[in-house]
């Protein structure tokens, strides 16, 4: 299908393009990679009256470690994660989720601010950064301002942003010593959506969990935080026995769908796995 009439802006300012959003409003949608918004044109499921492209705005895009943290661009490509050794080093959470990002076509266009701003609870991120603690800057005609990650989801597809507001920059918590993650994924072929993800960031004390956050991907109408399962494991030990009892806590807390990827149980006892192994992976690259 052709995508319905609607009137293209390309700003070359960050202030620019703030005005055009608070001028249009909810009339105006936002294009950086457009691999969401462009095939929801064309099937008519968005029809916004105006697009404002911001891939013309410089100072949007990259990677650099600095403050005790990694920053990263809204405009940054996915596929840019997966060029740097300091990340498969030291961010090895975010580099497990870069190499399963859709494919390598949608890599190399899609950005990792759009990726967190479209807030589908398939994507990937959106889990990675909760697992991170991350944070979000955003910038608005009221001037700049930080979002914590855990704030940042409201709804399916919904965030925190205001319709006047850019997401500018995506700010990581440098992992300190004795700290691992990992992403794990189970799709039904390359590129497609998880049937359930779970991303762990975790801290280790010797043998012992100090911190962990999880997050899990598709498994919810919003991407969310498995609280019960931290709970659980925080200053314990890795026995089969906690293993599993998070595993569990992790199931009950999500609540998916039935679809062609599978049924409501199946996915629930898939995330109770994942969880386990996810866990296990993160705590195996903390203490190398």
């Amino acid at each position: 299908m052709i995508p319905s009439a609607f009137d293209f802006y390309a700003p070359r300012t960050l202030d620019e393009a703030i005005a055009l959003l608070a001028e249009h409003g909810d009339e105006a949608k936002v294009l950086a990679g457009g691999q969401s918004l462009i095939p929801a044109m064309r099937f008519r499921l968005a029809a916004p009256a105006v697009l404002v492209d911001i891939n013309g705005i410089g100072g949007l895009d990259g990677l650099r470690e600095t403050n005790g943290h990694l920053a990263i661009g809204a405009l940054t490509r996915e596929a840019a994660l997966e060029e740097y050794t300091f990340i498969r080093e030291r961010y090895p959470l975010l580099a497990d989720a870069a190499h399963v990002i859709a494919d390598p076509l949608v890599r190399n266009r899609a950005t990792v601010g759009g990726n967190l701003a479209h807030a589908d609870p398939a994507n990937d991120h959106p889990a990675v950064m909760l697992a991170y603690g991350a944070e979000l800057a955003a910038h608005g005609p009221r001037g700049a301002r930080t979002i914590p990650i855990d704030d940042f989801f409201t709804g399916m597809f919904s965030t925190s942003l205001e319709p006047d507001e850019l997401l500018t920059e995506i700010r990581i918590p440098r992992p300190g010593p004795g700290s691992g993650g990992a992403y794990l994924k189970v799709e039904r072929k390359v590129g497609d959506y998880a049937i359930s993800a779970v991303a762990v960031q975790l801290t280790m004390d010797g043998p012992t969990i100090r911190t962990i956050r999880i997050a899990l991907t598709n498994v919810s109408p919003t991407p969310i935080r498995a609280e019960e399962a931290e709970r659980i494991l925080t200053g314990q030990t890795l026995t089969d026995a906690t293993l599993e009892a998070a595993g569990q806590a992790a199931a009950a807390a999500c609540d998916p769908s039935a679809d062609l990827r599978g049924s409501i149980e199946y996915k629930r006892d898939l995330t109770r796995v994942l969880v386990k192994r996810a866990v296990r992976r993160a705590a195996e690259r903390a203490t190398k």
